[in-house]
């Protein structure tokens, strides 16, 4: 059995392969970009496989580790592009965008229903400007989940193209440095 945790996905932020103070640029193929974004958070694309992932509550005090159903697996990468597309953070508040977006953009499975209001809750909770920003955002939002191309396909295609498929400006949506969930190198 595989087990993702919070520790070994955290480890440690490496340098930035692009600035992070604006979206990944729209040159880059979907796949460079979600593996720039997947590097810069201490993230693998070995949770869209896992049977459980971890989560970390309460600011860090306790883990719960919880099974990863099919569904999840699923909705896990295209939820990774949705933030390569949107440019919104890894952390509580750029979660909290995405899910939102999501949510707008039209989910797919009970479980990404579930996380999402979840999420944007928090997310309402720590920023209200930025959640109302994203919400305003969001208006034309089109998420993968219900475009019904591959995971294949969509990482071949230049990041600009995936971004107009999805409604989002060919630069990506967020404003200001992407906010990261891995811990900072010592």
């Amino acid at each position: 059995m595989t087990t993702i945790t919070v520790e070994t996905l955290h480890d440690v932020a490496p340098t930035p392969l692009f600035p992070r103070d604006r979206p990944l640029p729209p040159t880059l193929t979907v796949r460079a970009a979600r593996d720039a974004y997947l590097a810069e958070n201490g993230f693998t694309t070995d949770e869209y496989a896992a049977e459980t992932f971890s989560l970390m509550i309460f600011g860090g005090r306790f883990k719960v580790t919880l099974p990863n159903p099919p569904p999840r697996r699923w909705a896990i990468a295209l939820h990774d592009l949705h933030h390569v597309a949107t440019g919104y953070g890894a952390n509580f508040i750029g979660e909290g965008e995405v899910a939102l977006w999501e949510l707008m953009g039209g989910c797919e499975t009970w479980i990404v229903y579930l996380l999402n209001v979840s999420a944007a809750m928090l997310g309402f909770v720590l920023s209200p400007s930025r959640m109302l920003q994203a919400y305003e955002d969001a208006k034309p939002a089109r998420a993968l989940y219900r475009q019904g191309m591959t995971l294949d396909d969509l990482l071949d295609m230049p990041l600009g193209d995936l971004r107009e498929r999805m409604g989002i400006p060919r630069e990506g949506l967020a404003r200001g440095e992407r906010a990261v969930a891995a811990k900072p190198r010592a």
